[in-house]
């Protein structure tokens, strides 16, 4: 039977380690759970709102709703061809342990996503990528609970509308699915992506000469545990501002003006400027302002070294937007979910 909590601090359930009170708090830890919560909250007339492993997100204020800590575990191979497998998991399954199971069974896919705090069912929300990979990419499928009506939904690709850092659940659904599981189609021969930052360099580095998923995903740990900070030890939300996406125009001016400006190109034919660098060059790195800072090592990632406020948190983050603004005059995003 579901246990909901009166007036709960959700600061030990987020890795910013912000205090925000939850009017009502539980924690899921099956399909029932989850079903008797949205019976709950229509018959005490409460939204919903959900947390995974709170790794991107920002509460910043009390919430007058109930929040539900999503805590239902469980993977399986749900089919399998000679060329591909098709492995289903649930949504409170922790991303990188489900990331090194797939790993260690030799299938290709999730490797360059390893390290990435938060969950199974935050992951397609979010469209998590790194190292040139983005989560559509091993995407089949996820299945929801509508959290007004309990109805149960299937999501396609097309249906969840994914771009960068982005999908239809952080925008026209947003808060309108409790995401249950997420089935994902992995390849059982190679078919790595190694060119993205300094990947190759690291596996170079490392001496092993027969690449397989784990030896990428532990280069891939290696090189994310020297650049970022554990949120255990500095609490942190990961990248707090998405990377820019600017047009060849665009770009080719600035680039004048900044040469050493460095740059991806993106399939769509967008330029990629990581956003840490546009940081870095307005004098942000390891700069602190009160108890809330950019990391010394990376200016992606937002440290809250000292207790700090959700107040105090968008306000720094306003006075970086700001710098970068007048600087490069370019728009810095927030990655971070902002309740």
């Amino acid at each position: 039977m579901l246990n909901i909590q009166e007036n709960v601090d959700l600061k030990s359930f987020t890795t910013l380690g912000v205090s925000a009170s939850a009017r009502f708090f539980g924690r899921v830890r099956s399909r029932q759970d989850i079903e008797e919560a949205i019976i709950w909250a229509k018959r005490h007339n409460r939204r919903i709102l959900i947390l995974g492993g709170g790794s991107n997100v920002l509460i910043s204020q009390p919430l007058d709703a109930l929040v539900i800590k999503n805590e239902i575990k469980g993977r399986r191979v749900v089919s399998e061809n000679n060329q591909e497998i098709f492995v289903e998991a649930l949504s409170g399954e922790d991303w990188s342990e489900f990331v090194r199971f797939t790993v260690d069974q030799g299938w290709y896919g999730l490797e360059n996503l390893f390290l990435i705090y938060g969950t199974v069912g935050a992951a397609p929300v979010q469209n998590i990528g790194a190292y040139g990979v983005e989560l559509e990419d091993s995407f089949e499928s996820l299945t929801a609970l509508d959290l007004l009506t309990g109805e149960t939904k299937v999501f396609s690709k097309d249906d969840c509308q994914f771009s960068y850092r982005q999908s239809v659940f952080k925008t026209v659904l947003k808060n309108r699915y409790f995401i249950y599981s997420v089935l994902f189609r992995l390849q059982k021969e190679a078919s790595l992506k190694l060119d993205y930052g300094h990947l190759r360099e690291e596996l170079a580095a490392s001496g092993v000469k027969n690449l397989n998923p784990r030896v990428v995903a532990d280069a891939v740990g290696k090189i994310r545990t020297s650049k970022l900070p554990n949120p255990a030890k500095l609490p942190n939300a990961g990248s707090f501002f998405k990377n820019i996406e600017v047009g060849v125009t665009e770009f080719n001016a600035l680039n004048r003006q900044y040469p050493d400006m460095p740059h991806f190109a993106t399939e769509s034919g967008q330029i990629k400027i990581p956003s840490g660098w546009l940081i870095e060059q307005a004098g942000f790195k390891g700069r602190q302002q009160g108890p809330v800072g950019m990391h010394k090592q990376q200016a992606l990632v937002l440290i809250n070294y000292d207790s700090a406020s959700a107040r105090q948190i968008l306000d720094f983050s306003q006075t970086v937007k700001q710098a970068v603004k007048k600087k490069f005059g370019l728009n810095l995003e927030e990655e971070v979910n902002i309740f």
